[in-house]
């Protein structure tokens, strides 16, 4: 494992800073228990790293409440509970072809019940949306828009403001999934004019899994489609409206918060900036390296503008999945292979049809020496003649 060369940063970061593991570890046997209960020491230690946690997100992504920080597993369970929260019948709903399942699906069994029309609105070849698309599919029921600011498959960063612009000139709400780019991009909402911003905490803010949430503005209309324990208010028979226990039921994952809290701490003090420069550095060198490879395909890659480090590539001749095992077996290197979750994204760029790509993504432990022997190892696949 010591010699492995991880390029699977978009599945999730690994490995984590050091702080993570070590915060994690004491924190579970320190303050293992139930925050907001009861009202013993370790009781409220525990609760105020989680309202220290909600405090230090919504001032990343520039909220103004800090109980409308709310937490989940995931990015795709906020997102189900958002998507399913809001839709209502007869609405319209405005979506794009570079979405992750975890929108796609919810949206997808919204339509199956007749529930919800979804309009997917295409990329162009660079990877990119034109907001004025999204402005012609706008139609007087229109609910909300949803957007991945960064695509997992081609590392694309969509420009979130000017969307942001005619989702409020039209009145409808705008729903940002930054699985990607939470922690690798300043997300302001208010200057993006974000309503719902759903995030992941075990990607670029370097967290563990099981822990993600949502930022909900205020206004923006959310059913609760979960009941159950708050610890707050048990008499009451009905769950409790106001954030965040409005879409939280039940005790949190706290050692997952605590991870949580962590890597974002490790994030703020390295610096979004320094981070994002040093990964994008080592993106343009593997870019560089291996598309004047005769037989090297890559998707959606021409510069480093509006660009999270991720590559999508294929072989001629091979297809992914027998790529990224020879890359595993004889390199030693882990990348992601297939359709990434992601299969409209693959539509678009033709690449269902031959089983996706070979998907390599940065993290911030990626080195110089790793880069220059992916190069060399996707330059001696692609010369094996076929």
């Amino acid at each position: 494992m010591s010699n492995l060369i991880y390029l699977d940063n978009s599945a999730t970061t690994f490995p984590k800073p050091d702080v993570v593991y070590t915060f994690m570890c004491n924190f579970y046997r320190e303050h293992g228990v139930n925050p907001g209960r009861s009202g013993f020491d370790a009781a409220i230690e525990t609760e105020e790293v989680v309202q220290e946690t909600r405090k230090m997100l919504t001032t990343l992504f520039n909220g103004d409440d800090h109980n409308r920080l709310t937490f989940s597993y995931n990015a795709s369970d906020s997102l189900n509970m958002i998507i399913q929260g809001m839709a209502e019948p007869g609405d319209h709903v405005i979506t794009t072809m570079l979405e992750h399942n975890s929108v796609l699906r919810p949206l997808y069994h919204l339509s199956l019940q007749k529930i919800i029309d979804v309009t997917f609105i295409p990329f162009d070849h660079h990877g990119y949306l034109d907001p004025e698309d999204i402005r012609k599919a706008i139609r007087p029921n229109t609910k909300m828009v949803v957007v991945n600011h960064c695509s997992n498959v081609i590392g694309t960063v969509q420009p979130l403001a000017e969307i942001g612009k005619v989702c409020k000139g039209a009145g409808v709400y705008f729903l940002v999934d930054a699985s990607q780019s939470a922690g690798a991009i300043p997300i302001d909402m208010k200057a993006m004019g974000i309503d719902v911003l759903v995030f992941t905490g075990h990607k670029c803010l370097m967290g563990p899994t099981g822990i993600g949430g949502s930022y909900v503005m205020e206004g923006v209309p959310v059913k609760m489609t979960r009941y159950g324990g708050t610890g707050v208010r048990s008499a009451q028979k009905t769950h409790l409206e106001e954030f965040p226990y409005r879409l939280e039921c039940g005790t949190l994952n706290i050692v997952g918060v605590a991870g949580l809290h962590a890597g974002l701490k490790w994030v703020l003090d390295q610096g979004l900036d320094h981070l994002h420069k040093k990964e994008m550095y080592l993106w343009d060198k593997l870019r560089n390296g291996v598309q004047h490879l005769d037989n090297v395909i890559t998707y959606c890659a021409e510069n480093q503008e509006n660009q999270n480090p991720v590559l999508s590539l294929n072989i001629n001749g091979f297809d992914s999945g027998d790529v990224g095992t020879m890359l595993d077996v004889d390199y030693n290197i882990a990348c992601r292979t297939g359709l990434q979750c992601a299969p409209l994204v693959h539509e678009r760029l033709g690449t269902d049809k031959i089983h996706g790509t070979v998907r390599l993504s940065i993290g911030p432990f990626n080195t110089i020496q790793q880069i220059d022997l992916a190069i060399s190892a996707i330059s001696e696949i692609a010369s094996i003649r076929r």
